[in-house]
């Protein structure tokens, strides 16, 4: 997730002193970086997965309390105003009930600070919850009920009899937002705009333009794990089991909103069934702490489907306009993206569309900016490559565009347009091989056989290419601590509070962790998810793994130093620095001389203790301010477009990766598919029905909100560059968000060629085709 601007200014001007790459310390490279050997890269099964499949995974709604209590919401029905009346009798006597709170009733509360306003806020916004009548949303949570099953839960909130006088003023409309006035955008606490030269001007003069509109809907979040969490207060510390991806900053907002100190809030979520953004903090776990301690009982809440429709935000809407102009040869003199998102007045998340556009190509000139306009609904929050996901269907669309305005092929005009820095910071790349993944993945896809729009057709069906750049930035947060302990017998135990949402964490670490401590996998344990452990680390943003790895580098280089002051004068190892050291055959060698060895075993005998535990912290993330970072992807899909009926079927999908150094094989490949199929979603089916009279979502359930299912899906092919990335911890940079990122421009750009239709308006549904 994005580093917190104010936390990074605070440390900033060491960094200037400091190596920029160097994880080591002592300013030595990372030898992993280069190691393709072993277990880096190997392509080896998620150890959680017999866990998975045999049910022995407890989730969150899965672990049993005495004396469990069920909740169940009721959710209001009007998108702003208050309620003024409220009769909750009949609730109260239904069988099985054990408390009705509302907002008459609920303890007082301190308001969630919202995400990225603090180090380790996690609010999904900033409202008062159950605090008093005021109603912000339509979905917003009005009463809860606590009985001894879920059946009598859900049964007693529908008594519940609420009256509201509605706010003539609440704005549900984007047309009705746009007429109030607009906002700049900010996000990360950097604005959305950008300006380099006149690109009006310029295009306006430009030889070769094109200038087109696109517009993106709203998104809700779908995760197979409905939002749960099950808790109960022992004494005056709060135990909870949550799915979360942040489990050290709800500890923190927890204790923020309830007054009491962050030790005493315990959050543990050891298996996360897909999060994508979504697993934060909302209002329903505070609401079911609450009720928890009310009722002096265990609480399970778990979100319907309909639920995580009403109170979890998803993606916000875009209204996009990107501009370019060309010279004969392709290269842009101007690239102009701009426009306008909604969002809420309770928190600040706008959708950063324009951020692929400051990097993937060289322009003469820049106009990126995005306008913010309120609107009372849902908050909405990070969704899979928030910004990137939607902005690229945009930028790319129009590259796409572009090229056919001038009869050029879409990745020789994207070669042509390769910037040799960063066309917008002016920083040097770290390590760049986009031009490399579109060569590869050209060849294999067979793009040559590409034809013109419209011109293969078999019987009903017209069939075409399409293609698109990926882009997603490498983060780092600041924060990553972790510990590891080494015993006599030759195991260690790495611990840092980090998540597993199913994308393989804790197996490609407990690689990394063997092959840096030369031991077999099995002689790891993964210690993980537990808001005790050290480290403030957030599985988003794609920068876990870098987060993890930067901390335990530390780590380990501790350890080592501390095993070198144990071995003595007699010791093989006598004489030499952490850095020059390396893990083997459970034990240190010399990295120039490997009969240099001793085993941890003769190690921590000579110091005659059992075990050994270590903790350290990850450097701040000071190789953001000397390089420009990137995951990349070239993308191409065929289609098959029924001519009669406007039915489209995608047929055939590569995606070619430029991500660094590949930790797992499998995992990385399993992360670069399951992106893809969130693309293919929102390119052809996702989509957030929003009635603009009452405020209120339409959809809300899979029967009505379509995604992408097996026969939706073809065979996906995958490769990828593994260049190890110089400036990053073990080589690696993020794989989770760069699967989604302009999937939706590579389907679209494949229903022009077989079509020679242009759709600008996602999803691309069958009226579309055919109007």
């Amino acid at each position: 997730m994005p580093i917190l601007k104010d936390a990074m200014q605070a440390v900033m001007k060491k960094a200037i002193a400091l190596a920029p790459d160097s994880f080591i310390p002592g300013g030595r490279p990372d030898p992993l970086i280069n190691h393709k050997h072993g277990l880096i890269g190997a392509s080896i099964s998620r150890i959680d997965g017999p866990l998975k499949v045999s049910g022995r995974a407890a989730f969150a709604a899965e672990f049993p309390l005495e004396g469990m209590t069920y909740a169940a919401l009721r959710y209001s029905s009007i998108p702003r105003g208050r309620i003024v009346q409220m009769d909750t009798d009949d609730a109260q006597a239904a069988p099985g009930v054990v408390l009705v709170m509302t907002y008459r009733n609920a303890p007082r509360l301190k308001p969630m600070p919202a995400f990225m306003t603090q180090p380790k806020a996690a609010g999904g916004d900033d409202l008062p919850i159950m605090q008093d009548d005021q109603v912000h949303w339509n979905g917003q949570p009005v009463a809860l009920v606590l009985a001894d099953t879920q059946e009598q839960a859900d049964y007693a909130q529908s008594l519940i009899r609420i009256g509201y006088e509605e706010d003539s003023d609440a704005v549900t409309s984007l047309e009705a937002a746009k007429a109030k006035g607009s906002e700049p955008g900010v996000f990360q606490g950097e604005p959305l705009k950008l300006e380099i030269n006149d690109a009006e001007a310029m295009l306006a003069a430009a030889p070769h333009r094109i200038d087109a509109r696109y517009t993106t809907p709203r998104h809700n979040h779908n995760p197979i794990e409905l939002h749960a969490a099950t808790l109960a207060w022992e004494g005056d510390t709060l135990r909870i089991h949550d799915t979360v991806q942040a489990v050290a900053h709800e500890a923190w907002t927890i204790a923020h909103v309830f007054g009491i100190d962050e030790k005493q809030v315990h959050v543990t979520s050891p298996y996360v069934g897909g999060g994508f953004g979504s697993k934060t903090l909302w209002q329903h776990q505070v609401l079911a702490a609450a009720a928890a301690r009310l009722a002096q009982r265990p609480v399970r809440i778990m979100l319907s489907r309909e639920g995580v429709y009403r109170i979890v935000g998803g993606r916000t809407l875009t209204e996009q306009r990107v501009a370019l102009g060309a010279q004969a040869d392709g290269t842009l003199d101007a690239l102009i993206h701009t426009g306008t998102v909604a969002m809420t007045p309770h928190n600040n998340m706008p959708e950063p569309f324009i951020l692929p556009a400051k990097s993937a190509y060289a322009s003469r000139s820049f106009l990126l900016d995005v306008e913010t306009v309120k609107m009372n609904m849902t908050a909405n929050t990070f969704m899979r490559a928030p910004g990137e996901a939607v902005g690229t269907f945009g930028l790319e669309s129009a590259i796409d565009e572009l090229a056919h305005a001038m009869g050029m092929d879409p990745i020789d005009l994207r070669i042509a347009n390769e910037p040799d820095k960063d066309p917008t910071s002016g920083l040097p790349f770290s390590q760049r091989g986009i031009v490399d993944a579109w060569k590869a993945g050209r060849e294999r896809f067979g793009w040559a056989s590409r034809a013109l729009p419209g011109a293969r057709r078999d019987g009903d069906w017209l069939s075409g290419m399409g293609c698109a750049t990926g882009t997603y930035p490498y983060y780092r947060m600041p924060g990553g601590a972790a510990r590891i302990t080494l015993t006599n017998a030759g195991r260690a135990k790495v611990s840092i509070a980090a998540h597993e949402m199913g994308m393989g964490t804790s197996t490609a670490q407990t690689q990394v962790i063997a092959e840096r401590l030369g031991l077999t996998m099995d002689d790891i344990d993964f210690d993980y998810a537990d808001s005790t452990l050290p480290g403030v680390v957030l599985a988003g943003g794609s920068q876990q793994t870098a987060a993890i790895g930067a901390a335990v580098i530390a780590a380990h280089h501790k350890l080592v130093g501390k095993l070198l002051q144990f071995a003595g004068n007699t010791s093989p190892l006598s004489g030499l620095l952490a850095d020059e050291v390396g893990g083997r055959d459970g034990g240190l060698c010399a990295l120039q001389d490997e009969s240099r060895f001793e085993s941890y075993v003769t190690l921590l005998a000579r110091a005659r203790q059992q075990e050994l535990s270590v903790e350290a912290e990850a450097p701040m993330p000071f190789e953001l301010q000397h390089w420009s970072m990137h995951s990349h992807s070239a993308l191409f899909c065929e289609v098959r477009v029924n001519a009669i009926i406007g039915e489209i079927r995608v047929s055939r999908f590569l995606g070619s990766f430029d991500c660094g150094r590949i930790i797992n094989a499998k995992t990385a490949a399993s992360q670069f598919r399951g992106g893809i199929i969130m693309g293919l979603g929102l390119a052809l089916m996702e989509e957030t029905l929003f009635d603009e009279r009452t405020g209120r979502v339409m959809n809300p359930s899979l029967a009505d909100y379509h995604v992408p299912v097996h026969l939706d899906v073809p065979q996906i092919d995958i490769i990828w560059n593994d260049e190890a990335d110089p400036h990053t911890p073990m080589g690696a940079r993020g794989v989770g968000e760069i699967g989604i990122t302009g999937v939706g421009a590579a389907v679209a750009n494949a229903v022009f060629n077989a079509t020679g239709k242009r759709i600008r308006d996602l999803p691309i549904t069958l009226d579309k085709m055919i109007g």
